[in-house]
């Protein structure tokens, strides 16, 4: 049996999320159709920085400023960034007048899952296919087997979109960069030495096209991304089935680094997750093409250097919303003007966060970062 609906968003992260909301807050009904099936599935990763003028705005527009502010992990916009051999460059505190609070992704995705009608939300639905049909309404077809209708179809289920293909032929590259995610728990007790390394906030160290990005999570734990540039099939070369022989390998790639930067990964609690850095070409943008658009990484996936892609996705959701509930009985209007805005909005973020990459991963990069916050501020 096929089920038809008005409004249909596939990807339940946090653009998809934010623009449910946003329709709900304008009395619009959507249906959202998440791949997890269950909001306990799997762990959200870690922290996320929300932008004064993207993720806050967004926030604002789907009546969830005050319930955010609550989230937010006091001390979390220090910054340190420290060399290879261990000397602190610079170290910035969290005064609390930053307009980048940090918080949790998890909890953050709570918020905005609490806020939607819950019948709204239908679970463990991977979309497998999506088309046009002849009457101007969409088909996605979901891997349970069960396909659905709609009249608007909005992708925001990230790099890999099955949404991405009705409207452009683009598809995400790898950047260059690699990395792999590790975590550091109870640091106070377990691992002192990382704990006062890090310190409260954000921790950068880089060198010779490599290092360590570290940030304190909200329980206190300290989530870990060593990176370097690599050979797209470099990470294939390493079992990452056992934990001890995977660390061992990406160890490696720093050798004469500060031993306690080392231990930043080889003292790692749990499992060693590899990731990949893709994007999409930077200024991505497609014709208008009736009855489907895209929102969040599924327009423009972009490396992560600019701390843009969670706060783009949201404000994308936000502001399409905002766009449809102005637009009640001309969606084609709405979809323009959203898309007029997405384009140079997202080629913008896209460009900066290639250039910190380029930047973080070159030469002389730490001295270029240093120059960069002490010129800008964090």
């Amino acid at each position: 049996m096929m089920t038809h609906y008005p409004i249909a968003i596939v990807g339940g992260g946090l653009g998809g999320l934010t623009l449910a909301r946003v329709l709900r807050v304008n009395g619009i009904e959507a249906a959202l159709f998440e791949l997890e099936p269950s909001a306990e599935a799997r762990t959200q990763g870690g922290m996320l920085d929300i932008h004064g003028d993207t993720g806050q705005v967004a926030l604002r527009a789907a009546g969830l400023y005050a319930e955010f502010r609550k989230l937010i992990h006091v001390g979390g916009q220090a910054l340190r960034l420290v060399d290879s051999a261990g000397v602190v460059r610079l170290a910035e505190d969290d005064g609390g007048d930053g307009d980048r609070p940090e918080v949790d992704r998890g909890q953050l995705r709570q918020l905005l899952l609490e806020s939607i009608d819950p019948g709204t939300l239908h679970w463990n639905k991977k979309a497998t296919s999506a088309r046009a049909l002849v009457d101007g309404t969409h088909e996605v077809r979901f891997a349970d087997g069960t396909v659905i209708t709609t009249d608007l179809l909005i992708g925001a289920d990230g790099a890999w979109s099955k949404i991405r293909p009705l409207v452009s032929a683009a598809q995400p590259a790898y950047t260059g960069i690699s990395f792999v995610e590790t975590d550091l728990l109870d640091p106070e007790a377990r691992h002192p030495a990382a704990a006062g390394l890090v310190g409260p906030g954000f921790f950068i160290s880089l060198d010779d096209q490599k290092g360590f990005l570290a940030h304190r999570e909200s329980d206190g734990g300290i989530h870990v991304y060593s990176g370097l540039r690599a050979a797209e099939d470099w990470l294939d070369t390493i079992d990452f089935t056992d934990a001890d022989t995977a660390k061992k390998a990406v160890l490696a790639e720093f050798e004469g680094w500060h031993e306690t930067l080392r231990a930043l990964l080889a003292d790692a609690d749990g499992e060693v997750i590899p990731r990949r850095i893709h994007a999409l070409p930077v200024g991505h943008s497609w014709q208008r093409t009736p009855g489907v658009t895209l929102v969040g990484d599924a327009a423009h996936l972009m490396s992560p250097f600019a701390g843009e892609g969670a706060n783009l996705a949201m404000f994308d959701g936000a502001e399409l919303g905002r766009l449809l509930a102005a637009h009640p009985d001309d969606t084609e209007v709405a979809l323009a003007a959203y898309e007029q805005e997405l384009f140079p909005r997202s080629e913008e973020s896209a460009a900066g966060s290639a250039e910190n990459m380029r930047l973080m991963f070159g030469e002389n990069a730490m001295d270029a970062l240093v120059a960069q916050f002490a010129g800008h501020g964090h």
